[in-house]
């Protein structure tokens, strides 16, 4: 009974702190900081049980917006309440929001940062690695025979070769776990079945003529809205939507400076989705990277919090227990495939792979190596090797 009444509840005082800390020390995009939260969380402090996070998982895998933050708004929901969620989706990403606010007002002033594309070339197989790890640990949050296995291959397969997380991907094999685990094929008695709870507020377009700096802010906010309300899981599906959104469609930025911002986005700590702040800040300055970073939390935030009641009243009935088994398998499978599509972008040559397998024999050797000490680590690579193979 103590036990079950620690992880009932927990002081936002407490959840603010550790959220605080992720947000610092938390590398490796969403599927590390989701691995990251389940070693700690479940394995260490056991404020989770293995099965209230395979849900998490599960529910946030199928909504939209960016899987990190709302795995951790979930887990703030669930032992904070309204007020716990609110808090420490926040203090989650305000370490990430002030790091990258300060590097992009650096990179405007001096007129760019050098050594980018060094530690870019050194972290980004380090990161491969890390996510890699941190799928290989989520497995064992779930797939329990045969079918969820099955599941996570075709999502695999699925996702490597669209190049992107498909949204009905997850609720078909939601819908499959449903029917082979209810009563169609086990004969276990199902109880009802959940509605759909997507939908996205309609955003108006922006127009082409040059605007004031509040005009450019309701831009910024109304895209970075559509942002977080249609993407799913990663930066596999938002870094191509941003890309074709801010360099093609608005022409906000170039290209060299969209991909220092998702650099920006992948070698610092906390949710990489903070990409959205260092983009903000080079169009519109400090208030753009405000506005950027406020319309990018608040979907996934409502997204979270208003399915979260429901889903803690019904979640334990036969057939929501079954749709989250196949939206868990999809999931591992899609996250999966999005390494290799991501992968393939990082890992250009000898020295890279290199990296990269060096990186996961660490991490197999030793279980508690910091993320924070990996990613340090290959920065420093980065910058000593890339130089020279410039030149070679």
């Amino acid at each position: 009974m103590d036990t079950e009444t620690t992880r009932q509840h927990k002081p936002i005082r407490e959840l603010v702190r550790y959220y605080l800390r992720l947000g610092v020390v938390g590398f490796g995009g969403p599927v590390a900081l989701v691995g990251q939260m389940e070693r700690e969380l479940v394995g260490e402090r056991k404020w989770l049980t293995k099965e209230e996070m395979r849900e998490g998982i599960a529910v946030c895998q199928s909504l939209p917006g960016p899987l990190a933050i709302q795995v951790g708004i979930w887990i703030f929901y669930i032992r904070g309440g309204f007020w716990g969620a609110w808090a420490g989706g926040w203090a989650f990403i305000l370490p990430n929001f002030v790091i990258v606010t300060v590097l992009g007002a650096l990179y405007v002033h001096w007129g760019g940062l050098s050594a980018v594309k060094a530690i870019f070339y050194g972290v980004s197989p380090a990161v491969i690695a890390l996510i890699l790890h941190s799928c290989y640990r989520l497995t064992k949050l779930g797939m329990k025979d045969w079918l969820e296995w099955a599941l996570a291959a075709a999502a695999f397969v699925i996702t490597v070769a669209v190049r992107a997380e498909v949204a009905l991907l997850f609720i078909a094999c939601g819908v499959i776990g449903v029917l082979y685990y209810g009563s169609l094929f086990r004969g276990r008695k199902t109880a009802s079945t959940t509605s759909s709870l997507l939908a996205a507020a309609p955003l108006v377009a922006a127009g082409t003529t040059p605007v004031s700096l509040g005009a450019m802010l309701g831009k910024l906010f109304a895209f970075f809205l559509k942002a977080g309300s249609l993407t799913f899981g990663s930066g596999l599906v938002i870094v191509p939507f941003l890309e074709k959104g801010l360099v093609q469609q608005t022409g906000w930025l170039t290209e060299r400076d969209f991909l220092v911002a998702v650099a920006m986005g992948m070698i610092s700590p906390g949710p990489g989705v903070i990409t959205a702040t260092f983009v903000g800040y080079l169009v519109a300055g400090f208030w753009g990277a405000v506005v950027a970073a406020l319309a990018t939390f608040v979907p996934c935030y409502l997204f979270t919090i208003l399915p979260a009641p429901y889903f803690k009243k019904y979640g334990r009935r036969p057939g929501i227990v079954a749709f989250v088994d196949g939206v868990t398998a999809a999931a591992i499978g899609a996250i999966t495939g999005a390494v290799v599509v991501i992968g393939q972008r990082s890992i250009t040559d000898w020295v890279t792979a290199g990296l990269a397998l060096v990186t996961v024999a660490l991490l197999w050797r030793f279980k508690k190596l910091p993320e924070p000490l990996i990613v340090v680590g290959a920065a420093v690579i980065g910058l000593a090797v890339y130089p020279l193979m410039k030149s070679a």
